[in-house]
């Protein structure tokens, strides 16, 4: 039977807003170049690739136009809405992903799906200027790496929705991608903002990044002193993301976020090649 294709807009509850994630439900593994292909074709920051693995647990992986990638927060958000909302799973029981990045949980919370993802806390150190100059940053507030990406504060939301980086220059940095972020204090329904940039594999600008927030809940964490907080990302589509952590230092953080399915189709072209392996 061809595959299922769903498009679902993540981090949000209204369509045509937060980040849109292609998830293909598939009856066996596929091969990671077939996967690709798909990918590509999609054009979306993230497609998503499942597979039931016995009961409410399934094998995701998560492919960019470009390259697969090992965590992804918007595409794991939109596998669960789709398994609950589309599919006919019960929404009591909790689901179980298989990944790269380990076992991930997603929870129903109605209107809002948890997710347990591991915490990527930012050890702060110098950036290189170039990267800098490329963000057309002068002068951050701090910045740092996390194990994935680079994380840069200024001192303004303000500052952070009026970037236009250099995207060509931003692909050669040796991170994944680049996080920009910045307290919001005077907004009363977010408590920080940030935008993502990925050049280096294929997602110039990624709307809303739940895997970012792994960096940035714990970064906020320690400095507003509170460990549940709401994240805001700027793009020109904007999402929300709520995140929860048990301590500033915990080894998990809890993402939240609603999604909205926008379409449903049939794979059909290669749906009859032969399937992988995991």
């Amino acid at each position: 039977m061809p595959p299922s294709v769903y498009q679902v807009d993540a981090f949000t509850d209204t369509v045509f807003a937060g980040n849109p994630a292609a998830v293909c439900i598939l009856s066996a593994p596929r091969d990671p170049g077939w996967m690709q292909h798909v990918a590509a074709e999609m054009n979306l920051s993230e497609t998503a690739f499942l597979h039931r693995a016995g009961g409410t647990t399934y094998r995701l992986r998560w492919f960019t136009p470009t390259d697969e990638v090992d965590l992804c927060g918007h595409a794991t958000l939109a596998s669960a809405h789709v398994l609950w909302a589309e599919a006919g799973l019960p929404p009591h029981e909790p689901l179980r992903f298989k990944t790269q990045s380990g076992v991930l949980t997603a929870r129903h919370s109605t209107p809002w799906i948890e997710l347990d993802f591991p915490s990527d806390p930012v050890e702060i150190d110098n950036v290189p200027s170039t990267l800098l100059e490329a963000l057309g940053v002068e002068a951050p507030v701090t910045a740092g790496w996390s194990s994935r990406d680079v994380l840069v504060q200024v001192d303004s939301p303000d500052a952070v929705a009026a970037l236009t980086p250099n995207l060509e220059a931003l692909r050669d940095i040796s991170a994944r991608g680049v996080i920009v972020t910045a307290a919001d204090d005077d907004a009363a329904e977010a408590d920080f903002v940030s935008r993502f940039f990925a050049p280096g594999v294929g997602v110039p600008e990624d709307p809303v990044t739940g895997s970012a927030h792994c960096a940035l809940a714990p970064f906020w964490a320690k400095r507003l002193d509170r460990t549940t907080l709401v994240g805001r990302q700027v793009s020109s589509r904007g999402g929300t993301v709520r995140v929860h952590l048990e301590a500033p230092d915990a080894d998990r953080v809890t993402l939240a976020g609603q999604a909205v399915t926008v379409f449903h189709g049939t794979l059909v072209g290669d749906a009859e090649a032969e399937s992988g392996t995991e």
